[in-house]
């Protein structure tokens, strides 16, 4: 059996995504398959142009309906088979090593259920992007220099409550523990931090490496960030922090159950918007975003 399955959930920039798939093929670990997920279609030339790759290891997959972000993510867990996944991003690079750096972590830490690499932040247009978002995520990555080995329980669902400081495209996870729990359909924003909580709240072990083998793409274009100036990813976040609140402490986690309540840095986050918001014109969503910031 294969020991990685990268599963590729597209919608999007076509040119982007064949770059994506370009830097798996590169790969110096070569016991992977590669599913391209495609959720948008619209680009007919695309199975040509896999076709025309020639590798066995690689698959497209059209939707034949859409079935929306969340959807498709849990469609990829479902396709998986091997040992671990990782659901890249369709814009998003790995570097050569990403493979190998991931795989050598967890024969470091046999049963750890996710990996989280060194990761750089890149512009659209593939150039390395300081961003203020990349500059607290560093700050709040637990451990000394922003590096530890082995986080898990409590303190590690406090600290990604009070900002959460991973790179979902880049993580690399236990195929077993990720089907167990899925994709909350209800939510298309934060889906990725409710699947992390519930797998801690289960056990679940978390290894970092300091070592940056993974491009995140960072553009205005993303969804996340237009339903960010839209205000609408706010009110997902304050319904998801407030059920999770709930729900830590019911497991006597009160320390990261505060941390959810309180929930600093998605409050900072819309606080840091409305400036553009008013610019705007965009009056009910400023005013939404400083409710959401001050509440």
């Amino acid at each position: 059996m294969t020991e990685f399955d990268i599963m590729l959930p597209h919608y999007g920039d076509t040119a982007m995504l064949k770059t994506a798939v370009r830097s798996v093929l590169a790969q110096t670990v070569a016991d992977w398959r590669l599913v391209v997920v495609d959720d948008d279609g619209r680009d007919t030339s695309l199975p040509g142009w896999f076709k025309e790759l020639d590798d066995p290891r690689v698959e497209y997959l059209p939707n034949e309906t859409n079935l929306g972000i969340t959807r498709n993510f849990n469609r990829c867990v479902d396709l998986a088979e091997a040992p671990y996944l990782v659901m890249m991003g369709c814009d998003d690079v790995m570097l050569p090593d990403y493979l190998a750096v991931v795989r050598g972590v967890r024969e470091r830490h046999p049963g750890v259920e996710i990996v989280q690499p060194g990761v750089q932040a890149i512009d659209s247009d593939g150039r390395p992007a300081v961003t203020s978002t990349d500059r607290i995520k560093r700050m709040l990555r637990p451990g000394p220099g922003g590096e530890s080995a082995l986080q898990s329980g409590e303190p590690l669902a406090a600290s990604l409550l009070r900002g959460n400081w991973l790179y979902f495209p880049s993580l690399c996870w236990r195929t077993e523990s990720v089907r167990a729990v899925r994709f909350r359909e209800d939510l298309s924003v934060i889906q990725d931090l409710a699947l992390v909580m519930e797998l801690l709240v289960r056990g679940a072990t978390l290894a970092l490496t300091p070592e940056v083998c993974f491009q995140y793409r960072r553009h205005a274009v993303s969804v996340s960030s237009a339903r960010a100036v839209s205000g609408a990813r706010f009110t997902e976040e304050r319904r998801f922090f407030t059920e999770t609140a709930e729900q830590l402490r019911s497991h006597g986690w009160t320390k990261a159950a505060t941390a959810a309540e309180r929930h600093f840095s998605s409050r900072a986050h819309a606080l840091t918007l409305v400036p553009a918001a008013l610019r705007s014109g965009q009056k009910g969503t400023a005013g939404n975003l400083l409710r959401h910031a001050l509440r």
